[in-house]
């Protein structure tokens, strides 16, 4: 029986550019939102929308909100996900991205705790869980579009242009708030000021629709053989199309938890750690060390720039020498790093403090995200990849990244140490490593091919 679909359709050198800038700005957008939401809990929220609380709690509550928007991730990952496999990636793309930026938008016109009472965090929690349901296919939906679109020799170097994105969102949202931090005075910041990054998010998120309404249907897509006219058969339609059912019999009766299983560890170690790093840790430095606020987030723009080469590097060394290895390799690093960067940051002085920032954003957290935009892809099948692939992703990121910030919080209140933290990312590493270990090696797999890797 055979288990591959037609031949993908030819795109041109132009039509791939577009699809990686689509996903460069779709997902720069996405972790633009990601960090002015995260740096704006841990620094500005915690006062103005729970001023109430005693300075733990108000942290504690600021970084709850945040956690919010990962409840509705999973839903937007399987709802968007089997959109994306029933009637295409661009179409779904086009509107989490609208979704996703108009959430964040309306979060810089929010009244705060001030004018409104309660009903100003209840509004923040709301627009959270809008912005989370569209960002939970959007990073999926660009890392599936980027493999189906890439040469497969090269794919791991252009699929890393997601991470790029990260990279980049995580850049513009940081020097905004370091800019912020450093030139605004506090009572400005905390009345209006903390309002500018939200709203600026409008023209990101503009011009990545903008590219997105004109960009083509993947080429994996359109080639499946179970694809009419752009939409795809269901079970009952398939029935009636004998041409279609040998070809897709085997992947509708599949059994597809070990590559799912696998993605979510995968998964799980780069967002638990980039968690702990781009936002409990920013607060941490400021509320327990008692270091200047910018530090933090210089440190994180730092980073990021240092990122625009560490990331197409782990993408070119996942091409060269296989997914696995370099997980593993980026996994190990980081569970051993974990306590000398805790022992740096506790020693209070900001140039240490700073490294182990940059180490661990540049290396540890883009290293991993680099090598998984191809990785995840390449382990499921074609016919369910975009649902598969988003409900993993979310599901290792609402229990690491959504989750991991409001506990580390809380073992540090309750422990006055800095252990938890160093033991919560050990611990995020080594799930990783225990999921790349039993992982196939998917280097330079057919997408084609209807059946998961594992």
């Amino acid at each position: 029986m055979a288990h591959t679909v037609a031949a993908p359709a030819k795109r041109s050198f132009a039509d791939l550019r577009r699809a990686a800038v689509s996903g460069w700005l779709g997902t720069a957008l996405e972790f633009m939102d990601f960090q002015l939401y995260s740096l704006a809990a841990a620094l500005v929220f915690n006062k103005i929308f729970f001023p109430d609380a005693s300075p733990a709690v108000a942290l504690i509550a600021s970084l709850g909100t945040y956690a919010v928007g990962y409840v509705a991730r999973p839903l937007g990952a399987w709802y968007f996900g089997r959109m994306g496999d029933r009637i295409g990636r661009t179409k779904v793309l086009v509107i989490t991205i609208a979704l996703m930026g108009g959430a964040t938008t309306l979060i810089g016109f929010l009244p705060t705790y001030a004018v409104i009472g309660i009903w100003a965090p209840i509004m923040l929690v709301i627009l959270r869980l809008a912005q989370g349901f569209g960002a939970g296919a959007e990073i999926a939906g660009a890392s599936v579009m980027l493999a189906e679109y890439a040469p497969t020799s090269r794919r791991g170097l252009v699929s890393s242009l997601v991470a790029l994105g990260t990279n980049s969102g995580t850049l513009l949202a940081s020097g905004i708030w370091a800019a912020l931090v450093a030139f605004m005075p506090e009572d400005m910041l905390f009345d209006w000021g903390w309002r500018v990054p939200f709203i600026a998010s409008f023209l990101v998120m503009f011009f990545a629709l903008w590219i997105r309404l004109k960009l083509k249907e993947s080429p994996v897509f359109e080639g499946r053989a179970d694809v009419v006219d752009g939409v795809a058969l269901s079970k009952a339609e398939l029935k009636a199309e004998p041409a279609h059912r040998n070809v897709l019999g085997e992947a509708l009766h599949s059994k597809k938890g070990r590559s799912f299983l696998i993605a979510m560890g995968l998964r799980f170690g780069e967002s638990g750690n980039s968690g702990i790093i781009q936002t409990y840790l920013i607060g941490y430095i400021a509320t327990a060390i008692l270091v200047d606020r910018a530090v933090g987030t210089t440190a994180i723009m730092i980073g990021s720039v240092i990122g625009f080469a560490t990331v197409p590097l782990f993408g070119w060394l996942g091409d060269r020498f296989g997914r696995r290895p370099i997980y593993i390799a980026v996994t190990i690093f980081q569970a051993l790093f974990a306590v000398p960067a805790m022992l740096m940051i506790n020693t209070g002085d900001t140039f240490l403090i700073s490294l182990a920032l940059i180490i661990g954003l540049s290396v540890s957290v883009l290293g991993m995200f680099s090598v998984q935009s191809s990785f995840l892809p390449e382990l499921f099948g074609a016919r369910n990849r975009y649902t598969q692939l988003a409900l993993a992703k979310e599901f290792g990121g609402i229990i690491a990244a959504g989750i991991g910030p409001v506990v580390a919080a809380w073992l540090v209140a309750l422990t006055e140490s800095w252990w938890p933290i160093a033991a919560m990312m050990i611990g995020y590493s080594v799930v990783a490593l225990v999921a790349a270990i039993v992982s196939p090696e998917t280097r330079g797999r057919d997408l084609t091919d209807l059946r998961d890797a594992a």
